[in-house]
């Protein structure tokens, strides 16, 4: 694909920040590695082989029938009956770099929950003798993806609105933007709160609440843009030619809103992550139970003899927020237009 100049002096505006371009090669590495969390840290093994057979028990159910033993449940390879029993079977397996998930419990631990790092757990354990490596990996992935869901649904409202306020103009901008000014002034951790307690909590529930506040980022952005490209010449002549309004927006008005919104949009990621690690914290977020950010740190506060567990949690979250916020840095020098008017081959 060939890029136009423009976008050819942008990208590199981006790369010449390199704590920025950096930074986002690293959040992806991060991101990509926690994709696969099953495969690095599962307390089921990747790849089993018993009795001339190859069987996959991180992705399949394998009961303890199946590899020769009396309870049809799901076979706990830390038990040294079923580890006999693969090795009467002259089987071998293939484990997970960690070999525990997000909910394995280590009842094989030398000494108390929560125990410290060691070469069993390289992060320690919960007070629940869970792996702390474990449920930070699926804590990191979660987070992550339910702070781009978040994004990208806030993105979609918050650019939908302020675009109807700004091209329209005169009553629907008025109106609405007397709806963005109460809705902005509710106290919406309040309200984040009092939902949370009466609502079961599940990650749809909380990804709706958040929702309710979080589209607001990007309106008055995106209606500054729209106000203000609404009347040029280009836009005129559309209306003159009878180019539906549908039209105008999204071809001749939205692209030039987008740089702006653009740049906004990792800071609103990093903020969806906060949200949700302090609901967490405050035990009003995601069921009990799930591997989240904010369940570690509130692991280290009420356990603070053990200090890896929140040590863990503030250094992950530390640099997963320093790492968005440089990428929003690169993104803003990169969308700049006196940056982009500066470059001597556009001139």
């Amino acid at each position: 694909m060939t890029l136009t100049p423009l976008a050819r002096r942008r990208l590199n505006n981006f790369k010449a920040n390199k704590r920025g371009y950096y930074s986002m090669w690293i959040f992806l590495a991060l991101f990509v590695t926690s994709l696969g969390a099953e495969l690095i840290a599962n307390d089921q093994p990747i790849v089993l082989y018993l009795n001339g057979e190859f069987r996959f028990p991180a992705f399949q159910i394998v009961t303890e029938v199946d590899l020769g033993g009396e309870l049809p449940i799901q076979a706990d390879y830390a038990d040294p009956y079923v580890q006999a029993l693969i090795a009467e079977g002259g089987g071998w397996t293939i484990d997970a770099l960690v070999p525990y998930d997000h909910r394995s419990i280590d009842l094989y631990i030398e000494g108390a929950a929560p125990e410290a790092p060691s070469a069993r757990h390289w992060f320690g354990t919960d007070d629940s003798a869970k792996d702390t490596l474990a449920r930070l990996i699926y804590g990191f992935r979660l987070s992550v993806l339910f702070g781009l869901v978040l994004t990208l649904l806030a993105s979609i409202i918050g650019i939908a609105v302020g675009a109807l306020q700004g091209f329209f103009g005169g009553l629907v901008d008025l109106i609405g933007q007397r709806v963005v000014e109460i809705w902005g002034a509710v106290p919406s951790l309040l309200i984040l709160i009092i939902l949370a307690s009466v609502i079961e909590p599940s990650a749809y529930w909380l990804l709706i609440i958040l929702l309710l506040f979080s589209w607001m980022a990007l309106v008055s952005v995106v209606r500054a843009e729209f106000l203000r490209a609404r009347n040029f010449d280009f836009v005129r002549a559309a209306r003159a030619l009878g180019v539906p309004n549908t039209t105008i927006m999204r071809r001749h008005v939205l692209p030039n809103a987008m740089v702006a919104a653009l740049t906004f949009v990792p800071f609103i990621l990093s903020g969806a992550v906060t949200t949700l690690t302090a609901l967490d914290f405050l035990g009003l977020g995601l069921p009990a139970g799930s591997p989240s950010l904010g369940e570690l740190l509130a692991q280290g506060k009420n356990n603070l003899h053990a200090p890896w567990l929140g040590l863990t949690g503030f250094f992950t979250l530390a640099i997963l927020l320093v790492l968005l916020i440089f990428v929003g840095e690169a993104a803003r020098d990169a969308l700049d237009p006196r940056r982009v008017m500066k470059d001597p081959l556009m001139t």
